[in-house]
């Protein structure tokens, strides 16, 4: 099966004629028309879209076979994944967020901390949500080069240099 990455989100309509507001998660935001089709995270439905203005937190568009507002109504909330071999190549120490998901986390002696759970982003910089086996909460680390120096996708390991207290 062909890995899917999620890179936008339909956020409900914009205007009357069929029109709908797109989040996008590419890096460079208007790319997120490039990689069409793009596809349900099931893979069962696909969409054509245009990009056809800037909005605040995103952008308004046009999706093929969406022709009322209605019908722009009905697609709020759906995920918009694109195939993995579709998106370009990223330069070394740049990830995709599903690359590090699952990736054992030791810290610099090799003492296992845990998974990565999740990567989240609030503004500043990305976090990795890290399960630690026999707590209840995951540990948050800021992923820097300076606490994050190592990420071997080869290996699946993430060595963390944390400073004191983090953990």
């Amino acid at each position: 099966m062909t890995e899917l990455i999620c890179v936008g989100m339909i956020a409900g309509a914009f205007g009357v004629r069929g029109e709908v507001r797109v989040k996008s998660f590419c890096a460079n935001p208007g790319d997120l028309e490039t990689y069409a089709p793009l596809v349900t995270e099931e893979g069962d439905r696909s969409f054509e879209i245009s990009l056809i203005g800037q909005i605040k937190n995103g952008f308004s568009a046009r999706v093929v076979g969406v022709e009322t507002k209605d019908d722009a109504d009905a697609l709020r909330g759906i995920s918009l994944f694109a195939r993995r071999e579709d998106l370009p190549a990223l330069p070394d120490d740049e990830y995709y967020y599903s690359d590090l998901i699952g990736l054992q986390v030791a810290d610099t002696g090799g003492t296992v901390i845990g998974h990565v759970k999740s990567v989240m982003n609030h503004g500043a910089d990305d976090l990795l949500e890290v399960t630690v086996p026999g707590a209840s909460d995951t540990a948050l680390i800021p992923f820097t080069k300076v606490i994050v120096p190592t990420v071997d996708l080869a290996t699946r390991r993430i060595v963390i240099d944390p400073p004191e207290g983090l953990l």
